[in-house]
């Protein structure tokens, strides 16, 4: 089985998960996502990511060995005060 590419783990997500924003960024082997849902509103920063696991399923442990991840809802999003995103 092919390494998954950055576009593949994308993918993974956003099929399990309703994101206003996504972005994965990754080698093949480790991964760094930022994920912005409104379904993480009230999450702690566990369950969020508890939430990005089970969109993966069984990827997380077959193909996708390690995955970092910044969690924000649409909220938080907004008020990040990074220069790369473009609020529309």
């Amino acid at each position: 089985m092919a390494d998954p590419t950055a576009d593949d783990v994308r993918g993974f997500i956003a099929a399990g998960l309703p994101c206003d924003h996504l972005e994965v960024e990754g080698d093949g082997h480790h991964f760094f996502a930022t994920i912005v849902s409104a379904e993480f509103a009230g999450k702690s920063r566990v369950l969020r990511h508890q939430r990005v696991y089970a969109a993966l399923g069984d990827r997380m442990r077959a193909q996708i060995h390690a995955l970092s991840m910044k969690t924000l809802t649409p909220a938080e999003w907004a008020a990040e005060p990074d220069p790369h995103h473009i609020q529309h």
